[in-house]
């Protein structure tokens, strides 16, 4: 997870440089980083190193930006940006996970109302650690939060993060949605997932795993898997959102096949909720019948400042 992360992360910083970037990896030491990152966790969160970037989705059908995914990130005074892989499970071992992923909602309700005088009403959704699922403190804060508000919030839920205490998990996520929460399960077939699990989870999305949505126009198998998730999905109301949606052959073929949503560099990179107003103003003011042709390309000067 580390080295796609990495690798991402690399992508992104030679696109805005124009020029080839390169990481090495080696240079780092872990356990001091780990050490040192938990220790720096808690005055991060209150001192602003934490921002949010949002990566949108988009309506395969109806060709609208449906909803979108709040991703976290740290800019450390001393470190530069470090990525989710490496301060979500320090998050974890702290015990800040749970004021990071409150800090987060209120982040996205924030921003969520500053959208809607644009005139968007979007659902935003939030990835929730599995140390949370059992926590009651934090599933008394967020529905209070929500309710308060009247935000549209979706949680993003590993089947990993269920399997810790399925019993738990499962009663609180049936807490979540009965309040109006969108239930999402996360990065599915990536681990080993479960009929059975899917079966009890009160989700109304799925999301299946880029691995195989990346090797979908070069592979025999992957676009098998692809199609029976997308069918068993359907099959059990849900929508599907596939990840990772890079060309336009992905998206073509992920269309035939039913899909319902995309999300990948295709749409857009996670970026700042400036340049996502900025995103959202432009797909709205787009010619009706150039719908599918402009939606997907993105001029230069708008990734420079998002």
């Amino acid at each position: 997870m580390r080295l796609i992360e990495e690798a991402e992360g690399a992508l992104e910083d030679a696109r805005s440089a124009h020029q080839p970037v390169v990481r090495d990896l080696s240079v780092c030491t872990p356990t001091f980083d780990r050490q040192t990152l938990t220790r720096e966790m808690p005055a991060a969160i209150v001192n602003g190193e934490m921002f949010l970037q949002y990566q949108p989705k988009v309506h395969v059908r109806e060709q609208q930006i449906s909803s979108a995914e709040a991703l976290v990130r740290w800019q450390h005074p001393k470190r530069g940006l470090i990525l989710p892989g490496d301060f979500i499970t320090v998050a974890e071992q702290a015990q800040q996970i749970a004021a990071l992923t409150l800090w987060t909602l209120d982040e996205v309700i924030r921003d969520q109302k500053i959208l809607a005088t644009d005139g968007h009403d979007l659902t935003i959704f939030i990835n929730i650690s599995g140390q949370l699922l059992s926590d009651k403190d934090f599933v008394e804060a967020t529905c209070a939060k929500i309710h308060n508000c009247g935000a549209k919030i979706g949680f993003e839920i590993t089947e990993t993060a269920v399997i810790r205490d399925p019993e738990c998990a499962i009663a609180n996520l049936q807490i979540f949605a009965d309040r109006g929460i969108v239930i999402a399960s996360d990065d599915y077939g990536a681990g080993l997932s479960s009929l059975a699990y899917l079966k009890q989870l009160p989700a109304r999305e799925l999301k299946i795993d880029k691995m195989f949505v990346l090797q979908l126009t070069s592979s025999n198998r992957d676009p098998l898997i692809v199609r029976s998730t997308i069918d068993l999905a359907h099959a059990l109301d849900m929508e599907v959102t596939a990840e990772g949606v890079e060309t336009q052959a992905a998206m073509a073929l992920l269309s035939v096949m039913g899909c319902d949503m995309v999300q990948g560099y295709l749409i857009s990179r996670p970026i700042s909720i400036d340049a996502f107003r900025r995103f959202l103003h432009e797909y709205r003011a787009r010619p009706a019948e150039d719908a599918r042709q402009s939606m997907f390309k993105r001029p230069a000067t708008f990734w420079k400042s998002a």
